[in-house]
């Protein structure tokens, strides 16, 4: 049975903010569910003009993206930090800022290329990370996607299993993306519960809990 990883991870508990010199630190606010759920589309958005564009404001992103302009500085502040006055932020750091905060997880890199799924005739065909532009291979070269070839991807290899490997906070949306490929069955790592369709069969690890389990019993 052939299966497909899911790794769009949209906020690590540290973001890359952008400071005075044009780089970029890492910060730890308290960001919302709803800042996140939006945060993918800033990047999408911002990816579409980067060849073109050099400056933006947080008024030109609400108002492209249909979006209250209060909203988006309140969102764009907690993930990247304030833009200078007058001219905003530099599209391309702000584009580098937001990927860094919706990268791939080294827990979903790990998974696709582990070879004991074979011994269990599974076969992981790739991952989709949404902050990823263009295809990626792995150390043994499998490919990490664009969230946006999700669906031709499973369609074209009759991929039927997903694995979630994304925080809490991102896990019902990537349960979406999901399901809108086609894909009914997963196997969610992330902490917490999702709402799935009724159609859908969703098996549950949490692997933080099991290893509290473990540490609980060798005392």
């Amino acid at each position: 049975m052939q299966s497909v990883e899911k790794s769009t991870k949209p906020c690590l508990p540290k973001c890359g903010r952008i400071n005075a010199k044009g780089g970029t630190e890492m910060i730890n606010p308290k960001i919302s569910r709803a800042t996140l759920g939006r945060a993918p589309a800033y990047l999408k958005f911002l990816r579409g003009i980067e060849d073109s564009t050099a400056n933006i404001s947080a008024t030109t992103i609400a108002k492209e993206l249909e979006l209250g302009e209060v909203q988006v500085r309140k969102d764009l502040r907690a993930l990247c930090g304030s833009g200078k006055p007058k001219t905003g932020y530099k599209v391309g750091e702000l584009t580098a800022s937001l990927a860094s905060c919706l990268s791939a997880g080294k827990l979903g890199r790990a998974l696709l290329d582990y070879a004991g799924f074979a011994d269990y005739g599974l076969n992981i065909l790739a991952a989709f990370d949404i902050a990823v532009a263009e295809p990626v291979a792995s150390p043994k070269g499998k490919y990490i996607y664009p969230v946006s070839e999700l669906d031709s991807f499973c369609s074209e290899h009759n991929a039927r299993i997903g694995i979630i490997a994304v925080p809490a906070e991102a896990a019902q949306h990537a349960c979406n993306e999901l399901y809108n490929a086609g894909i009914k069955m997963m196997l969610c790592l992330a902490p917490c519960k999702l709402i799935p369709p009724n159609d859908t069969i969703i098996r549950y690890e949490n692997i933080a809990q099991s290893l509290a389990v473990l540490k609980a019993q060798s005392l």
